[in-house]
C-alpha cells in the first residue's frame, strides 16, 4: 500500500509543482477574480486530466510496473483512487467555470485577442478550436460524472458495468481534445507541457486499446471446460480449464487471471486455485457471490469455451523469513490450495507454515481435500469455523502460531477481517512490512 500512496503523492505534487512553475503566481498581477480564476481552472484541469491519463495508463494492465506497485491489485486501487480524483477536480474545474457566472463576479469577459500573423501551426489550431473545445469539454464532463459515479457504486450490474467503463475511452479522448486546445499556450513550453504529452500519448493508447477490446490481448489463451463441479455446502464451483501449452507460459501460485466464459458478460478475475505442471491445466474455485456467478453452475458445461488472460498478481509468498502464516477467510483459501500444490508437486515440504482457514459454510469434503493438500506440502492446517469456534483475531493467532515473531503473514479473504487482524497483530508487535495482503477488488 505504500507504493501505491508514494505513487499518487508523486503524482498529484508533481503536476501540481509542474503548474506553479509553468503558471510562476509570484510574477502575475492578479487585480481583479477573472485571472485568479483562469489561474486555478487551469491547475483543476491539470489535475483532472493528468489523474485520468494516469488510470487509462494503469487500464492497460502493464506487467512491467506490476512488481514496483505491488501487483495488479494494487494497480487498481490507484486506478480507483485516480478515477475519484479525476472527478473531485473535475467538479472543482467545472464549478470555476460557473460560480462566478452565477455570482455575477469577474467582470464581463474581455474579447480573445487576434491572432498574430506569425502564430506557428499548433497555436492557430488551438486559436481556431477554442470554442468546439469548451462545448465539448462542458457536455462531456456531464456524461464523465455520470460513468465515474457508476462505477463506483459496486451494487451496479457487472455487465453494464463492464460496458459504461468502456464509455469512459470515448470521454477520455473528448477530453483530451479539450484539455490541449484550452491549456495555455506557455505551458506546453514548460516541463509541464512535456509531461503533459507523455501523459496524453500514454492515456490515448489506452483509451484505443480499450475500445477495440484489445487490452491484455497477448496475454490471451482460449482453452476449453474440462469440468464444472459444485459444492452445495459451500456455494464454491470448480471449474477445470484446459489452454493450449504454446499460449499459456504458466504462473506462479497465487496469481490470478482474468476469465471470460460469455463475452456479453466481460471477464471476472478469479485467482488459479491448481498449480502449474505444464500440461496447460487450470482450475478456479469460484464462490458464488453475484447473479453471475450464482449462474455459472447451471451455464457453464464441460465442452464450452473460455478465454483466459494472464497471469496477474504479485502474491508470490516470497520472503525472508523463516516461517510463514497464511489467512485464509472463505474462498481466500484459493491461493493457497495452489501454493500447497506447488510444495507437494516439486517434492519439497514447507515444513514451516502454518495455514489458518476461516470458513462459515464448512464443506467436509472440501476440507478433507486441504488436508491431503497441507499433509503433502508439510503445511499445519488449523480450520476456523464460525459459529463453532473462537472467531481468529492476533490472540488466538498468536497462540496456535507461538513462531509468529519470526513469520512473514499472507492473507487472503474479506478485506475487513485483514484490517482488524493486521491491526491486531501490529499492537502486538507484529512487523507491518512483513503482512501480505491482496486488495481483491477491482472496482
Amino acid at each position: 500500500m505504500k507504493r501505491i500512496k508514494w505513487t499518487y503523492a508523486v503524482l498529484a505534487l508533481g503536476l501540481t509543482v509542474l503548474w506553479l512553475f509553468a503558471e510562476q503566481p509570484w510574477a502575475q498581477t492578479y487585480a481583479s477574480l477573472r485571472p485568479i480564476r483562469a489561474a486555478f481552472m487551469q491547475l483543476t484541469g491539470v489535475l483532472a486530466f493528468g489523474a485520468m491519463c494516469a488510470g487509462m495508463i494503469l487500464a492497460l494492465r502493464p506487467v512491467s510496473i506490476e512488481p514496483f506497485l505491488g501487483g495488479l491489485d494494487k494497480s487498481y486501487r490507484l486506478h480507483k483512487w485516480l478515477g475519484i480524483s479525476a472527478l473531485v477536480m473535475s467538479v472543482l474545474h467545472w464549478l470555476w467555470e460557473e460560480v462566478p457566472k452565477w455570482l455575477a463576479l469577474g467582470g464581463p469577459r474581455p474579447p480573445r485577442s487576434a491572432m498574430p500573423a506569425d502564430t506557428g501551426w499548433f497555436e492557430a489550431f488551438t486559436h481556431q478550436m477554442h470554442g468546439p473545445a469548451e462545448v465539448v469539454g462542458e457536455w462531456t464532463f456531464y456524461v464523465a460524472v455520470v460513468l465515474m459515479l457508476i462505477a463506483l457504486v459496486k451494487r451496479f450490474p457487472y455487465e453494464h458495468f463492464f460496458t459504461t467503463h468502456r464509455l469512459l475511452a470515448i470521454v477520455f479522448l473528448l477530453l483530451a481534445f479539450h484539455t490541449v486546445v484550452l491549456m495555455k499556450q506557455p505551458y506546453w513550453q514548460s516541463p509541464l507541457g512535456w509531461v503533459t504529452v507523455v501523459l496524453t500519448v500514454g492515456g490515448t493508447v489506452g483509451a484505443l486499446l480499450s475500445l477495440f477490446r484489445r487490452i491484455g490481448h497477448q496475454r490471451r489463451a482460449l482453452g476449453v471446460l474440462e469440468a464444472v463441479e459444485r459444492s452445495a455446502a459451500n456455494t464454491v464451483v470448480r471449474v477445470d480449464i484446459r489452454l493450449p501449452k504454446d499460449r499459456w507460459d504458466g504462473h506462479a501460485a497465487g496469481q490470478f487471471a482474468f476469465v471470460s466464459f460469455d463475452d456479453g458478460e466481460g471477464a471476472h478475475p478469479f485467482t488459479i486455485s491448481s498449480a502449474w505442471k505444464n500440461d496447460g491445466q487450470l482450475s478456479f474455485h469460484i464462490k458464488e457471490l453475484g447473479d453471475y456467478t450464482r449462474r455459472l453452475a447451471q451455464t457453464l458445461k464441460a465442452g464450452s469455451r473460455a478465454t483466459v488472460e494472464g497471469p496477474y498478481g504479485c502474491f508470490r509468498f516470497e520472503s525472508d523469513m523463516p516461517r510463514q502464516i497464511w489467512v485464509a477467510g472463505g474462498i481466500g483459501i484459493t491461493p493457497f490450495m495452489a501454493r500447497m500444490e506447488e510444495l507437494a508437486h516439486a517434492g519439497r515440504a514447507a515444513g514451516a507454515v502454518d495455514l489458518f482457514y476461516s470458513t462459515a459454510m464448512p464443506d467436509d469434503a472440501f476440507i478433507a481435500h486441504l488436508r491431503q493438500l497441507a499433509d503433502a506440502a508439510g503445511v499445519a492446517l488449523h480450520v476456523v469455523v464460525s459459529g463453532r469456534d473462537r472467531m481468529l483475531d492476533g490472540e488466538s493467532l498468536c497462540a496456535a502460531a507461538p513462531a509468529w515473531r519470526e513469520s512473514s503473514l499472507w492473507f487472503c479473504g474479506p478485506a475487513g477481517f485483514g484490517r482488524a487482524l493486521r491491526r491486531d497483530l501490529v499492537s502486538r508487535g507484529f512487523e507491518p512490512a512483513h503482512f501480505h495482503q491482496e486488495l481483491f477488488d477491482m472496482r
